[in-house]
Formats: structure tokens, C-alpha cells, sequence
């Protein structure tokens, strides 16, 4: 059996695609680095991480991006021999406007090399290929930011020339189009509804592909929005992908609510089965699955990951960490055998040079622990563990010159608390050798010192703001454990983690 989420925690938007026994998952990474996650299975069922592909300057730059803004949507799709992804990264998307540059980037294999992104046209986010007789198309969501429109609708434009072409008006928060061509008709799937508790997948198809398309008359083919009792909620953003048995799956967004409706692991990835009905691909009962009958394919589950899913290698990072708004490089972090150095960047609200190694939460119930060497020499030097949402939401435990701080940010507004001397088995009174533990405990953050904590303002909901109602912010990531260290004067201050451990 599948058991959603097949990716677990923060990792949204899926596209699939199928090349030949390979399954490639490719998600959305917003502020975080490296860009666009991408996962592999062989049989549907066991997903290994391979890590980030936009993992370069030239490939993506995020310096001063908003929280949730960033990259959006990605689009992996296999033509020609090569592997094409489409990204965009969003700038801005406050107060009425979307600045979004849609990027196109190319390899012979997933692990690359990737060729230098090629500026797409595009009026929008969400842009995906369409491939055909050795032509592609470019879809996109279109946005029009004059006062009182928004959401415009579909449109398909030829990538070798020619105007492009609204083959569908906006309906319902009408975005994340893919195009299909099955048995004669041209099948356009979109997501509608926003990507809340509304959120669902929406099937069309025309003989044309310019359209005219017509809605499955069943209703949608995915959603949540009508059983708040369902566990996967916000299902949505849909991708189909055919085995090479014959057999159809849809991978999908979705998220799993806290008592109080948030959701603190952010959306995540599923997948449901397909079959099809009357010349329509259907889900049974229009709702996600918690398990799903996984194809007719050998099982390959794959070797316990190792080095950085629990701690440092000689090789560096591993696919299951991220580094906000900036890549991993050696003018700020080392990885080794025996831990982590990170060298302190901006303030906790610093949208350009932070410096914070973090990992997704993935479940409920999970930890972070870790024992790190740091002696500041000012006011201007902190450093610890953090449970993170976003700049503006997070709870942190760190080491700094006046002893040991607990500081939490809740929409922008800091409450600390001094919980004494910051002493460990090599330490004096404000540093050293320290231990450090954070603990998820369902709606409770926990760290080896201070009180309990809420664990659900670092959610989805929690992090959305509006002005006027206009969007201030977006939540559109999910919590996330991690190392953080700050130096505010440019001294050169660092921090040593050794013996680190993940566990849920």
C-alpha cells in the first residue's frame, strides 16, 4: 500500500513524471535552498530525497525575498532526452501586485549539469510544459494586478513564437495548470478553490488544444473542501502520471490540521490512485486517501539515508537539511565528519544573509538535539536551536553574552525570557560546551530549558497576514527545526554543533 503523505512535512505543488522505471517528485521550496526538492521512487511507494537542484547563485538567487516568497510551483516534465523544469521565483506578492519571474532550466539527467535559466514569457505563476510532435508550450496562470481583478484565467503560449492564448477564464482561483493529451483529447487539469481549505482538482477537456474545454460533469476530481472530518485537508494542485504498467496516479497537495485547524507541518505530498470512468480520470469519491493501492510494480524500498539525516559527513549537508535565502557555501558553513560550523549572519528578521541550517518537521511528535560549542564575545553574538516558521514566527533557545535566552517571535512581536547562565560540562557562565534540545509534542514546542510553548503559531494559518484585506503575508511553507547563529557587528563569530540527532 501507499501511505500518504508520501512526503511528509513541508513540501508542496508535487509534479511527477516517469522516466522509464524512475518516479521523480519535484516541490515547491520557496525562501529555502537549495530550490525545488526532488524526490525518487522506483515502485510508488518509497521516496528517497536527493536534494535541492537550484543549488547555485546563477541558478537562483533569494537574497531579500519575502517569507513564502521564492520559488512557487515548479513544473518537471521529460522530453528529448533531456529533463526541462520550469520555475518561477516570486519577489513580491503583497498588496495587489505578484512579481514573479518564470525560469526554464535543463539536463540529461536529474543530477544535472543544468544548463543556465532561460528568462519564459508569462503574465503569472504556476507555469508548466506541454510537449508535443517535438514543440512545447508554455501554460500559466495569468494575474492581472489592476485594482479589483486578480486570478485572469489560463493561458498557452508556443515557445518557438507566437501570442499567447487564454484557453480558460478564471473560475475559481483558477491556477497550477498541466496539459495532457490521452486517447485523442487534450485534458487540462487545474487547481481551484486557493490552496486552503477550499483547494481541489479540477479536470477539463476540449479535441482542441486551444479549447473549447468542458468540466468533468462529476464535479471535481480531488478535494477536501466538503469533510472537515477528512485527515488529508486542503487536498489539491494535481499532477498525473502513468506507470509504465498501464496504471494512473495523481500527486497532490495536501495537509493535515491540529485540533485548532492549523497546520503546523505545512502541505504536503500524496498521492491517490486513477482509474477511468466514461473517458474522465476519477478518484474514488472525489476525496483523498490515506492508503492507496500501489501498482503493479517490484518493491524497492531503498538503504536507511545516511550522513546528515542525523549527523554531519564529509560530504556536507544531506538532501534533508535547507539553508534560508542563501545556499550552503564555505564563506559561512562546513560540514564534517564530526559537526556543523556556522559562521553568524543577520538578525532573526534579516531577509538576506541569515545564517540557519534547518530540517523539516515531519511529524507530530519529533526532536532535535545537539551539543554545541559558542563563547560571545559582545551583545551583537547569539547563538542555539530554533523551531522555525518564518521570520516572524519562531521559538529559540540561545546562547548569548548575558546567558541563556528563550526568545519567541509571534507575528513580529518578541517576548524573551533570561533563563540564566548558559553553563554545559565545559562552560562558563555565558557559553561553551552547552546541550540543546527542541521537542515537538503535538501543539506544544518544548526545549531542555523553559516553559512549554505553542507549536501552532508555527503554521500555515498563523502565518497568514492581511492589511485592509490585502495579503501582508502568506503561509505557504511549514515548521522547521534547526541551528541559528547571529552576529550583528560582522565580527566573525561562530558556532560548532557536534552530535546531532533527528528523531521522531
Amino acid at each position: 500500500m501507499i501511505r500518504n503523505p508520501v512526503l511528509p512535512g513541508f513540501d508542496p505543488d508535487p509534479s511527477i513524471v516517469r522516466v522509464g522505471e524512475d518516479y521523480y517528485l519535484a516541490t515547491s521550496t520557496f525562501e529555502w535552498c537549495p530550490g525545488v526538492r526532488v524526490h525518487h521512487s522506483r515502485d510508488l511507494v518509497n521516496w528517497r530525497p536527493l536534494g535541492g537542484v537550484l543549488t547555485e547563485r546563477r541558478l537562483l538567487d533569494l537574497s531579500g525575498v519575502p517569507d513564502s516568497g521564492g520559488v512557487w510551483a515548479p513544473d518537471l516534465t521529460y522530453h528529448d532526452g533531456l529533463f526541462h523544469l520550469v520555475y518561477g521565483v516570486m519577489d513580491n506578492y503583497a498588496l495587489g501586485y505578484k512579481d514573479i519571474a518564470n525560469y526554464l532550466i535543463t539536463a540529461p539527467s536529474i543530477e544535472g549539469p543544468w544548463s543556465d535559466p532561460v528568462r519564459l514569457p508569462g503574465r503569472g505563476f504556476d507555469a508548466s510544459l506541454y510537449h508535443e510532435d517535438g514543440r512545447s508550450w508554455l501554460l500559466n496562470m495569468v494575474f492581472d494586478s489592476r485594482p479589483g481583478r486578480g486570478f485572469a484565467g489560463i493561458e498557452l503560449q508556443p515557445l518557438d513564437g507566437g501570442k499567447p492564448e487564454l484557453i480558460l477564464p478564471n473560475r475559481s482561483v483558477t491556477e497550477g495548470p498541466h496539459l495532457y493529451k490521452i486517447d485523442g483529447w487534450y485534458y487540462l487539469m487545474v487547481a481551484e478553490g486557493g490552496t486552503g481549505y477550499e483547494h481541489g482538482v479540477t479536470v477539463l477537456r476540449s479535441r482542441s488544444m486551444s479549447g473549447p474545454y468542458e468540466e468533468d460533469p462529476a464535479g471535481p476530481m480531488l478535494t477536501s473542501r466538503h469533510d472537515r472530518s477528512l485527515e488529508l485537508q486542503k487536498a489539491g494542485h494535481g499532477c498525473l502520471v502513468r506507470t509504465q504498467t498501464g496504471e494512473w496516479y495523481l500527486s497532490h497537495l495536501m495537509a493535515r490540521p491540529y485540533h485548532n485547524g492549523r497546520c503546523v507541518l505545512g502541505r504536503e505530498t500524496a498521492l491517490q490512485r486513477v482509474t477511468w470512468e466514461d473517458g474522465w480520470p476519477r478518484v474514488a469519491g472525489g476525496v483523498p486517501a490515506v492508503e492507496v493501492a500501489a501498482p503493479e510494480l517490484p518493491a524497492h524500498p531503498w538503504p536507511a539515508s545516511e550522513g546528515w539525516n542525523g549527523s554531519p559527513s564529509a560530504g556536507g549537508l544531506g538532501p534533508d537539511w535547507s539553508t534560508l535565502r542563501r545556499p550552503a557555501s564555505p564563506d559561512w558553513l562546513s560540514a564534517d565528519q564530526g559537526g556543523l560550523t556556522v559562521q553568524g549572519g543577520q538578525s532573526p528578521y534579516g531577509l538576506r544573509t541569515p545564517s540557519l541550517v534547518a530540517r523539516r518537521v515531519t511529524d507530530r511528535t519529533c526532536s532535535l538535539e545537539t551539543v554545541m560549542r559558542f563563547e560571545p564575545d559582545s551583545v551583537h553574538q547569539w547563538a542555539g536551536i530554533v523551531a522555525y516558521y518564518n521570520s516572524r514566527n519562531w521559538h529559540y533557545l540561545a546562547v548569548t553574552a548575558d546567558g541563556l535566552v528563550l526568545t519567541t517571535s509571534d507575528q513580529g512581536t518578541r517576548t524573551e525570557r533570561l533563563l540564566g547562565p548558559a553553563g554545559g560540562p565545559a562552560g562558563g557562565p555565558t557559553g561553551g560546551e552547552v546541550e540543546l534540545r527542541v521537542e515537538f509534542d503535538g501543539p506544544v514546542v518544548r526545549f531542555n530549558h523553559g516553559p512549554d510553548l505553542d507549536a501552532t503559531i508555527l503554521s500555515d494559518e498563523h502565518a497568514d497576514e492581511f492589511i485592509d484585506g490585502k495579503v501582508r503575508a502568506f503561509g505557504f511553507t511549514g515548521a522547521f527545526v534547526g541551528f541559528w547563529v547571529q552576529d550583528l557587528a560582522g565580527e566573525g563569530c561562530s558556532a560548532r554543533f557536534e552530535r546531532i540527532s533527528y528523531r521522531t
